[in-house]
């Protein structure tokens, strides 16, 4: 039975294709949402082989629609001749229209923004994790790293007595 668990759970980390860990240090993140993307062929084969970086990345909402900006696919050297990849075109992502409504009133009316955190796979289909995120002012970052210390700090003082 300890066997099953296992493989299960080292299939479950395969699923992960990129993780944007800057976010949680520039972000202070309020929701996540999961969107599907619109991707080409010789992207998908890319994803498969984790060729993405979704650190300078960002979500836009135009004509009620969501686009991911930036997010870098690097195409594979055995990509097909007859097409000519863009590394970084925008991409449509893919999310229910209450969970766009809801999106669009909170980033146009309250200032919030939207940011990818992670890109997985799910059921075969590749998944954006979007987070629905404050930037942090630099005092904040600097509250959050002295948090941060002090937590660790606290755990090795009680592990050792």
């Amino acid at each position: 039975m300890a066997g099953k668990k296992s493989k299960k759970k080292q299939k479950q980390d395969n699923n992960t294709i990129a993780i944007n860990r800057q976010a949680k240090h520039d972000y202070f993140i309020e929701e996540r949402f999961e969107a599907g993307l619109v991707l080409q062929g010789w992207e998908a084969k890319s994803l498969r082989e984790g060729r993405v970086q979704l650190k300078e990345s960002h979500v836009l909402i135009k004509n009620g629609e969501a686009w991911l900006f930036g997010a870098h696919i690097s195409p594979l050297a055995s990509a097909s001749t007859h097409i000519n990849p863009d590394a970084i075109r925008t991409r449509k992502l893919l999310l229910h229209r209450s969970e766009l409504n809801k999106l669009i009133g909170l980033v146009e009316r309250k200032g919030y923004t939207l940011i990818p955190l992670a890109m997985y796979w799910k059921k075969g289909r590749a998944k954006l994790e979007i987070g629905l995120a404050k930037g942090k002012k630099l005092h904040d970052k600097r509250a959050v790293a002295k948090d941060r210390d002090w937590q660790r700090e606290k755990a090795r003082i009680m592990k050792h007595g």
